[in-house]
């Protein structure tokens, strides 16, 4: 029995049309929301009346629900159908946002963030009803969009909080969030059709799903209240060490229940473990630099010597590049991917993320090095994530292509939070002396030099990593006989399994 023939008629292109900038601006919105906060921070401890770390937990709450929600929404997907879990995903975004902008609470705002981590389950359940929905021809390039969405929207959202705190207050951040999530929401309830890919033979794993969200939530308060709390602290190795045990118990529930969460066997494939691991440095590198590149150009230059005395949407427009380096990287990859296959990209952007960091290590006192090395970092990023789907999806089964995705955006997530301590533990490590007591230190020019090569160093064994991974022949279209189609798009399926 043959392939079908893909869409051709003009309903159906109509139909491909509709559904891919739903999509993007799904993940867009999700973005967005997510670092939007990051550099209002200070400001917003000031407005609540909370302590410096204590309102990290703001952006740790959120990390912690979007590593959690990920996979299990992917999961879902996979089981019940994209469309509504994608739905229930950008609920819990706009809920968040809503609750947001209707309190003064600390501790609600907490909550919101929460909520808002649904949004992390966006990624996993779009790529998946790409892949569905799309024409073969046209799914590397809407993944790679889709994919690519992540830093355009992470730039965007640092611009955007910067121009809303020129003319409003931090309550305006989150109606942004929210007027984002309601459209997105109508567009994909009106424009994305249900979803033909149900693995109806699966089933739900309850005790893997409390186990993944244990560990999970032990290593990411571990590693985002480290500094804090001290890394040699009772608290924060307890927290590893519960972490450890945790995954080694979640892992032995996967491989003895009849309907895993996640498929340990198919995380082990070297295109899906070694992709993971490159998301990880990927994301390590993205939230990273994010952070140490905006705190740069905040820094006081008469009292530091260095810096821009830039203010929260200056900073934001230095990092705008990087969110048009990520749109450009888009189309790009995609057709790296469709003709030498996904290797190249991602290596490509894990070097272009390295020489960024590396330039801005060596050159730094202009403006104009922020802009060329954000621009270099977001087209590198930009590669990277839309080489990543494309390994994972030539290398698993359309029914575990959710759950696949998602657990790939989790590392990246993890990845992050792990970036964003490091570097955080860098720069407060070597902070300057003066006189007086200021309200905030402020790092040596030799911290931010050390962060620059750190991220430049984690970047380049990014890009390393993609020749662990050995090419294979296209997977072979399923036939009366043969063995099972894993995807519909063959320059998705180059990678060994």
């Amino acid at each position: 029995m043959s392939e079908a023939p893909q869409p051709t008629t003009a309903a159906e292109k109509q139909r491909n049309a509709r559904v891919l900038p739903a999509l993007i601006l799904a993940m867009l919105s999700f973005s967005v929301v997510q670092t939007a906060v990051v550099p209002i921070l200070p400001s917003l401890a000031k407005e609540l009346d909370v302590s410096g770390s204590n309102i990290t937990w703001l952006m740790t709450a959120n990390l912690l629900s979007a590593a959690v929600l990920t996979p299990l929404l992917g999961r879902f997907g996979d089981l019940r159908g994209r469309k509504p879990m994608l739905l229930i995903s950008l609920a819990g975004l706009v809920a968040g946002s809503a609750l947001a902008v209707s309190t003064h609470s600390f501790t609600w705002l907490i909550v919101a963030r929460v909520l808002q981590g649904a949004g992390g389950g966006v990624m996993p359940l779009a790529i998946s009803i790409v892949r569905d929905e799309l024409p073969k021809q046209k799914v590397t390039g809407g993944v790679a969009a889709i994919s690519a969405s992540m830093g355009v929207g992470s730039g965007l959202g640092l611009v955007a909080t910067g121009l809303l705190l020129e003319h409003w207050n931090y309550k305006s951040i989150f109606w942004m969030g929210l007027a984002f999530g309601l459209l997105a929401v109508a567009l994909v309830a009106f424009r994305v059709p249900s979803d033909p890919v149900i693995d109806k033979e699966g089933g739900a794993d309850p005790l893997g799903a409390v186990t993944l969200a244990a560990w999970l939530s032990a290593l990411l308060v571990a590693v985002s209240q480290g500094n804090h709390w001290g890394w040699t602290s009772t608290k924060t190795l307890g927290l590893f060490a519960v972490a450890a045990v945790l995954a080694l118990v979640w892992g032995v529930i996967e491989t003895k229940v009849a309907h895993p969460l996640v498929d340990l066997k198919m995380m082990g494939r070297p295109a899906v473990a070694f992709t993971n691991l490159a998301g990880l440095l990927i994301g390590f590198g993205m939230y990273g630099s994010f952070m140490v590149i905006s705190n740069f150009a905040q820094t006081p230059e008469k009292l530091a010597h260095y810096g821009f005395t830039a203010t929260v949407l200056h900073a934001g427009v230095m990092l705008l590049p990087s969110a048009i380096g990520s749109m450009v990287a888009a189309p790009v990859g995609a057709m790296m991917i469709s003709r030498r296959g996904p290797r190249l990209p991602l290596v490509l952007g894990g070097v272009l993320g390295a020489i960024s960091m590396a330039y801005l290590a060596l050159r730094h006192s202009a403006e104009g090095d922020i802009y060329t090395a954000s621009a270099i970092f977001g087209l590198g990023i930009g590669l990277a994530f839309a080489a990543m789907p494309a390994f994972i999806n030539g290398a698993v089964p359309v029914e575990q292509s959710g759950i696949a995705n998602g657990m790939n955006s989790v590392l990246r997530t993890v990845g992050g939070a792990i970036g964003t301590a490091v570097m955080t533990a860098i720069l407060t490590g070597d902070t300057m002396k003066f006189p007086i007591k200021l309200p905030v230190q402020i790092p040596t020019l030799d911290a931010y030099k050390h962060a620059f090569w750190t991220t430049a160093v984690v970047c380049i064994i990014a890009g390393v990593v993609p020749f662990l991974i050995r090419t294979a022949k296209p997977a072979v279209t399923a036939v009366t006989g043969g063995p099972a189609r894993q995807d519909s798009s063959p320059e998705l399926a180059k990678t060994d399994a």
